[in-house]
């Protein structure tokens, strides 16, 4: 109770912050990040590097209601196969772009639902890539799996290209809740694609959970814990659910009214992480649990965790290339967006040019922020030792820094000469102390709760 008083009266459960996927954050992206910057920025990878890709899937075959990612929905490949068309395309011009010698360290399959495409589609794409920017040994290659869609075929051509990790779409596996949600799929339905996936040879698994959901309730978010760990998954991922109707316009069919309060979403996060810790999953970061054994606690453990579009990762590549609409690339130089509609980046690709559309050229001092943001994210500290190694930078100015921040939240953080600590007890301010190392204006409509 005392707790719960002290997040009160910090503004946790009314505040609003960014998920920090980025820093700026993609609200703050501008126009004046286009194609020839894309086209600079890759031809500047050293040779012999290695880098990630991400390839943005956009399509699904129902749009589920709590869903605030890009997609459309199809009745058909038709518009798929266009797509993939012109993903290899644009493949096409990123070889002929890069600097001698590249290779694939991560590959990540996004969506909306890349399981809708064919086995054949499946292989085609993979194929591209392949052709594109070879493969490196030990590559990690996860593809995001809708159970609803995927069969034998398409399990074993995921694995004939070379995909070594699943990521599980779950949300909640009560029928109530997935109703209002607009996701039904059965427990039963998920068992068996991950019966499929194992038995093609692909042991690598993550689930991914919501909690915040419509009508959640402890009682209800423990017994699909009890079901997800029945088959075991290697890594989780337990996002808290952003109700922002405002920019997703289909989440205007949940009812408001169903969702929790911010501090019964507290609860519903706490009963999962005590649920999963007690069955020996280790707490990483903000909202990822994993078996100690699984790379990612082992990065979390060493220091090396990382932090990018697609949540945490043990990607420790400088350059992460999206390709596909809305697609976000990742450069030391900046970021850069692709065009959001299916259209535009069609266009665009049609063209012969990349479809960069937006985006941010970093300055000295935000690769500073984004660092500190960072480590706050993935290790709970900012390590004066390390911001010194990198920056340059004097202890000094930035245990003042701390100091003023520690201040704000009241004491409950750690100041030293080794930098900033998040205590335990004062893990869920995470977002909100990430903030204060943000230089950029945070509208309460641009973001979620910050629990």
């Amino acid at each position: 109770m005392e707790q719960t008083t002290q997040f009160t009266q910090l503004g946790l459960f009314t505040t609003k912050a960014p998920r920090y996927t980025s820093y700026p954050t993609s609200v703050h992206f501008r126009d004046d990040v286009g194609s020839a910057q894309m086209t600079q920025w890759i031809s500047e990878i050293p040779e012999n590097s290695e880098i990630s890709l991400y390839i943005h899937i956009p399509f699904c075959r129902r749009l589920c209601w709590f869903c605030a990612c890009r997609t459309q929905g199809t009745s058909t490949l038709s518009p798929v196969e266009a797509y993939i068309q012109h993903l290899e395309a644009e493949l096409d011009l990123l070889a002929q772009t890069l600097p001698r010698g590249v290779s694939l360290s991560h590959l990540h399959w996004g969506g909306g639902t890349p399981t809708l495409l064919s086995a054949d589609l499946i292989r085609r794409l993979g194929t591209a890539i392949k052709s594109s920017v070879p493969f490196s040994k030990g590559i990690e290659f996860s593809v995001e799996i809708d159970p609803n869609e995927i069969d034998q075929g398409r399990a074993q051509a995921l694995h004939d290209i070379g995909m070594t990790r699943a990521s599980i779409g779950i949300q909640d596996f009560d029928p109530e809740i997935q109703k209002i949600i607009g996701r039904e799929q059965s427990f039963e339905v998920t068992q068996t694609a991950v019966n499929l996936l194992r038995g093609v040879g692909i042991t690598s698994l993550n689930a991914d959970l919501l909690f915040g959901l419509p009508n959640q309730t402890p009682k209800k978010i423990t017994e699909t814990l009890q079901k997800l760990l029945s088959i075991s998954p290697d890594r989780i991922a337990l996002y808290g659910y952003a109700h922002v109707p405002w920019m997703a316009k289909r989440q205007n069919l949940i009812p408001t009214e169903t969702l929790p309060t911010p501090q019964q979403r507290l609860s519903l996060f706490l009963t999962a992480q005590n649920i999963l810790q007690w069955d020996g999953y280790q707490s990483i970061g903000i909202d990822h649990f994993a078996r100690p054994s699984d790379a990612m606690a082992i990065a979390a453990n060493d220091k090396t965790l990382r932090r990018n579009f697609q949540g945490y990762t043990t990607d420790t590549s400088e350059v992460l290339i999206g390709l596909g609409a809305s697609s976000i690339s990742k450069f030391p130089q900046g970021y850069a967006q692709n065009a959001p509609s299916t259209s535009k980046y069609i266009q665009a690709i049609q063209e012969g040019t990349f479809a960069t559309s937006r985006g941010h050229e970093l300055r000295p001092h935000d690769k500073i922020r984004a660092r500190m943001i960072e480590m706050l994210m993935c290790d709970f500290e900012i390590r004066n030792e390390t911001l010194a190694e990198e920056f340059d930078l004097d202890p000094n100015d930035t245990t003042a820094l701390f100091e003023q921040v520690n201040t704000k939240f009241n004491f409950l953080l750690e100041v030293s000469e080794a930098g900033l600590t998040v205590p335990m007890a004062a893990r869920p301010l995470t977002r909100m102390i990430a903030r204060e190392f943000d230089e950029f204006e945070v509208t309460e409509n641009s973001h979620s709760h910050a629990i």
